[in-house]
């Protein structure tokens, strides 16, 4: 999802050597607020119903890859600098699921770090472009959303682990075609058509309408007017107008939040079955117990912070062979450095060997199609 520009860059690279890509900035708060809005709806839902609705899987942590060098890292870390107790690292997926399928081979669109300090309650969210060229976790380098279509989420997670120095063993994936469904239950939500956008709203329209099965309604006329979900959901998707990817990041934003205004004034009924469309498209590691304690204090929790990994003035573009348009850090090492300054302000941190061997690998595999 926030990595598609990355597939339209070969167009205007074929045949420029040295060419930097302005990315657009992905939209991290997106999986954020469907993640909160859902967890706060659950509250309803479990006092309603139970959580057996939530496909969770159980990961072996033996499968879980974390250096060494990260958990030395942490322990000398942690005894210096108590605060960093309470940070936990979860990775979230967005993945492009028609069919409820939610594990190995499905495409992650949208990968995120979600860094929240337990201490503080304060979230941090990195969003990694799925078409960033990484190593898979299994010394096989290609775009990073690769790992979670080859392995599911187990090998997507090492993949983070592996390139960022990071400790995440837990995951939630959510896919994005229970929103159809979500915004139906609402009600639709009220959007402002343009000229520009009307058009393509309706392309994609059709487009999803043929693939699900579902019936579709044109939008007529441009302005102020209520969105059922797969209009809404086209509307989401609409990146062919001024501002490209980064007026697409504002359309998104602007539809999760009338939703959730929305959702401010709904009543138990509607909110049912909301969470009822979106429960089968959520899996997770995390247990009940663990979703239960989320809920208690929820409402405390805020987002500090958000970025694109690679970092926006460390990032650059290019058609690497038969693996397409990808997403390439200029110095992976500078990138991983940076991450961690923003999720751990304080922490005395040096790359491990492995970020480092990576990182020169990256440069050596990409330096001649740039």
């Amino acid at each position: 999802m926030a990595g598609e520009s990355a597939e339209n860059m070969a167009k205007t690279q074929k045949g420029t050597k040295k060419k930097k890509h302005k990315l657009a900035k992905s939209i991290p708060i997106i999986i954020l607020e469907v993640f909160i809005l859902t967890v706060a709806c659950l509250v309803l839902y479990v006092v309603l119903t139970a959580t057996k609705d939530v496909q969770r899987t159980e990961i072996n942590k033996e499968d879980i890859i974390i250096n060494e060098e990260v958990v030395e890292t942490k322990q000398v870390e942690t005894t210096r600098n108590p605060e960093i107790k309470g940070y936990r690292n979860i990775a979230l997926f967005g993945v492009d699921s028609r069919n409820g399928e939610l594990g190995r081979g499905t495409r992650s669109d949208t990968i995120i770090i979600a860094s929240i300090n337990l201490d503080t309650q304060e979230i941090k969210l990195v969003s990694v472009f799925r078409d960033t060229y990484l190593n898979l976790g299994n010394d096989s380098y290609n775009k990073c959303n690769t790992a979670y279509a080859n392995g599911g989420p187990e090998q997507a997670i090492n993949m983070l682990n592996t390139n960022l120095d990071l400790d995440i063993t837990d995951y939630v994936t959510v896919g994005f075609s229970g929103l159809i469904d979500a915004v139906n239950a609402l009600g639709g939500v009220e959007m402002d058509v343009t000229d520009e956008e009307i058009k393509h709203l309706n392309n994609y329209q059709l487009t999803m309408s043929e693939k699900l099965g579902i019936e579709y309604t044109p939008v007529e006329h441009t302005g102020r007017q209520v969105l059922n979900g797969l209009q809404a959901t086209a509307y989401c998707r609409i990146r062919y107008t001024q501002g490209n990817d980064f007026r697409r990041a504002e359309r998104q934003r602007d539809v999760l939040s009338a939703m959730m205004d929305k959702a401010k004034g709904a009543t138990v009924g509607e909110l049912t079955d909301m969470v009822n469309a979106i429960l089968p498209e959520i899996q997770t590691s995390l247990d009940v117990n663990e979703i239960l304690d989320m809920l208690g204090s929820v409402g405390g929790y805020n987002v500090v912070a958000s970025d694109g990994f690679p970092f926006e003035n460390s990032r650059g573009g290019a058609t690497i062979g038969s693996k397409g348009s990808c997403v390439i850090p200029d110095n992976l090492e500078q990138n991983v450095i940076a991450l961690h300054e923003m999720l751990y302000p304080g922490m005395d941190y040096t790359p491990s060997k492995q970020v480092r061997n990576i990182s020169e690998q990256i440069t050596v595999q990409t330096d001649p199609y740039r």
